[in-house]
Protein backbone atom coordinates (compact mmCIF):
# COMPACT_ATOMS: atom_id res chain seq x y z
CA UNK A 1 0.00 0.00 0.00
CA UNK A 2 1.04 3.55 -0.51
CA UNK A 3 0.36 6.36 1.32
CA UNK A 4 -1.28 9.47 -0.27
CA UNK A 5 -1.48 13.49 0.31
CA UNK A 6 -4.36 15.26 -1.15
CA UNK A 7 -4.51 18.53 -2.62
CA UNK A 8 -7.45 20.75 -2.82
CA UNK A 9 -8.29 24.02 -5.39
CA UNK A 10 -12.19 24.92 -4.92
CA UNK A 11 -14.12 22.23 -5.23
CA UNK A 12 -11.30 19.93 -7.07
CA UNK A 13 -8.92 17.23 -4.75
CA UNK A 14 -6.39 15.32 -5.95
CA UNK A 15 -4.62 12.86 -4.10
CA UNK A 16 -0.59 12.23 -4.48
CA UNK A 17 1.48 10.11 -3.73
CA UNK A 18 3.31 11.18 -0.50
CA UNK A 19 6.79 10.52 -1.77
CA UNK A 20 6.18 12.87 -5.32
CA UNK A 21 7.81 16.15 -3.95
CA UNK A 22 7.95 17.67 -7.64
CA UNK A 23 4.50 17.27 -8.02
CA UNK A 24 3.50 18.60 -4.57
CA UNK A 25 5.92 21.69 -5.61
CA UNK A 26 4.01 22.15 -8.88
CA UNK A 27 0.25 22.01 -7.37
CA UNK A 28 1.34 24.55 -4.84
CA UNK A 29 2.32 26.98 -7.18
CA UNK A 30 -0.64 26.50 -9.36
CA UNK A 31 -2.33 27.57 -6.41
CA UNK A 32 -3.77 24.03 -4.42
CA UNK A 33 -3.66 23.97 -0.32
CA UNK A 34 -1.88 20.62 0.37
CA UNK A 35 -4.64 18.82 3.29
CA UNK A 36 -4.47 17.51 6.94
CA UNK A 37 -5.64 13.92 5.76
CA UNK A 38 -2.90 10.97 4.55
CA UNK A 39 -4.18 7.96 3.77
CA UNK A 40 -2.66 4.46 2.84
CA UNK A 41 -4.22 3.39 -0.50
CA UNK A 42 -3.69 0.91 -2.71
CA UNK A 43 -4.98 2.87 -5.94
CA UNK A 44 -5.22 7.19 -6.31
CA UNK A 45 -9.17 6.41 -6.65
CA UNK A 46 -9.75 4.46 -3.60
CA UNK A 47 -7.13 7.10 -1.30
CA UNK A 48 -9.96 9.61 -3.46
CA UNK A 49 -13.17 7.81 -2.02
CA UNK A 50 -11.48 7.37 1.73
CA UNK A 51 -10.78 11.06 1.90
CA UNK A 52 -14.51 11.89 0.85
CA UNK A 53 -15.44 9.61 3.85
CA UNK A 54 -12.92 11.32 6.03
CA UNK A 55 -14.83 14.63 5.00
CA UNK A 56 -18.23 13.33 5.29
CA UNK A 57 -17.38 11.87 8.62
CA UNK A 58 -16.08 15.35 10.10
CA UNK A 59 -18.93 16.82 8.86
CA UNK A 60 -21.53 14.78 10.57
CA UNK A 61 -19.56 14.85 13.98
CA UNK A 62 -19.69 18.97 13.37
CA UNK A 63 -23.48 18.95 12.72
CA UNK A 64 -23.56 16.29 16.25
CA UNK A 65 -21.80 18.78 17.83
CA UNK A 66 -23.59 21.73 17.05
CA UNK A 67 -26.82 20.15 17.65
CA UNK A 68 -25.91 19.24 21.29
CA UNK A 69 -24.94 22.09 21.63
CA UNK A 70 -27.58 23.81 21.18
CA UNK A 71 -30.49 21.15 22.61
CA UNK A 72 -28.27 21.09 25.92
CA UNK A 73 -29.18 24.51 27.34
CA UNK A 74 -32.46 23.96 26.01
CA UNK A 75 -33.30 21.28 27.99
CA UNK A 76 -31.86 22.79 30.80
CA UNK A 77 -34.22 25.60 30.76
CA UNK A 78 -37.31 23.48 30.40
CA UNK A 79 -35.91 21.04 33.16
CA UNK A 80 -35.24 24.60 35.29
CA UNK A 81 -39.00 25.83 34.14
CA UNK A 82 -40.77 22.59 34.98
CA UNK A 83 -39.18 22.23 38.25
CA UNK A 84 -40.25 25.80 39.39
CA UNK A 85 -43.92 25.51 37.98
CA UNK A 86 -43.82 21.58 40.16
CA UNK A 87 -43.01 23.43 43.23
CA UNK A 88 -44.65 26.34 42.82
CA UNK A 89 -47.89 23.73 43.74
Amino acid sequence: MRDYCFFQKGKQTIALERSDVDRAAQLTQQGYKKQFEEVSAMSEKSALARFADIRRNNQIDHHNFLAGAIAMPLIGVLTAITTFLFRKK
